[in-house]
Order: structure tokens, then C-alpha cells, then sequence
């Protein structure tokens, strides 16, 4: 009997396994440009990676025709923000900037990304500006010191016009020392 039970134990215990094995798994819903999420965008941003100057143009100009949703407010701001493509920092800083103080949901669960390109974006003009702060330092101290060469050689043909202009100067001749006496 005690066999029995185990052969009915053991059934039970296989069944209940296959039947949980059994059951199919959650289809996953594909990712997708259009879903929004921290993940969509930064694919956005890698097949940005991959568009010509050409293909960002016609993508801009796609994006301007679309609705104003957060997830194309956020693609636009990548495209403004792009090395390759027209920057425009300043106006993909505003679409960030609203979009971080927007309560939608969608823009909430993009606020990572949108964070990250602002603060990217802030220190990039700021290293611009730096950049051209010290270009018009450079430029003036090249203008200085240009200056000063010029002045240096106004001074070297000076002292060589009055070097010119000296009488020329007797040799002095050396006297001949005597011999001695041997």
C-alpha cells in the first residue's frame, strides 16, 4: 500500500509540474519608437548615431510636423543637441526644460534622459563660451605681442640707422712690443 502511495505521490507531484510548465509565457510588447520610456529614447539616440547630416534634416523636419508629445519634444531636443547635425542648444534646452517641468506621466518617465541631455547640453555652452572667452584672449595677446614686436623692430632699425650714421672708427694699431735682450 505504502507503494501505491508513492506511485500516486509521485504522479501527482509530475502533473502538477507539466502543468505548470505548461502555460505559454507573456508575450512581451515590442519597443517600439513610439512607446514612450527611458529605453526607446536612448535607441533613438543610438540610430542617430547612424544618420547622415541629410537624414537629421528630413528627421527634424519630420519632427516638426508631428504632434508636441513629450517622447517628440525629447527627439527633437536629441536632434538639436547633435554634434552632426544644426545645433541648436539653446532651443533644445527649453524643450528639456519643459519637459522636466511638465507632470505629464510620459514626460515623467523620460525625466532620467531628459536630466542627462540638459545637463550635457548646459556644460557644453558652457565649454563653448569658455572656448571663446579664451580665443579673445589669445587674439589679444597675439595683438600684444605683435605690437610689441613691431616696436622692438622700430628700435633694432633705430639703433642700426644711428650705427650708420657714426664715424667710421680709426683702427688703432697695437704697438709692437720690444724684444728682450737675449
Amino acid at each position: 500500500m505504502n507503494s501505491n502511495f508513492g506511485q500516486v505521490l509521485a504522479l501527482s507531484f509530475t502533473c502538477l509540474l507539466t502543468a505548470c510548465a505548461g502555460t505559454p509565457p507573456e508575450e512581451s510588447v515590442p519597443v517600439s519608437a513610439e512607446v514612450p520610456g527611458v529605453v526607446p529614447a536612448l535607441a533613438y539616440y543610438q540610430s542617430l548615431q547612424r544618420m547622415s547630416a541629410a537624414e537629421m534634416t528630413r528627421e527634424r523636419t519630420a519632427l516638426g510636423a508631428h504632434p508636441s508629445s513629450p517622447a517628440n519634444q525629447l527627439r527633437l531636443a536629441m536632434l538639436l543637441g547633435h554634434p552632426r547635425a544644426a545645433q541648436d542648444l539653446n532651443r533644445a534646452l527649453g524643450l528639456l526644460d519643459s519637459l522636466m517641468k511638465s507632470p505629464d506621466p510620459v514626460a515623467l518617465s523620460l525625466y532620467p534622459v531628459v536630466r542627462l541631455l540638459a545637463d550635457n547640453y548646459n556644460e557644453r555652452l558652457k565649454i563653448d563660451a569658455q572656448a571663446e572667452k579664451q580665443g579673445a584672449q589669445l587674439k589679444e595677446q597675439l595683438k600684444e605681442s605683435q605690437r610689441k614686436t613691431l616696436e622692438l623692430q622700430e628700435k633694432l632699425n633705430g639703433l642700426a640707422d644711428i650705427e650708420r650714421t657714426l664715424p667710421p672708427r680709426a683702427r688703432a694699431t697695437r704697438p709692437v712690443q720690444a724684444t728682450g735682450a737675449k
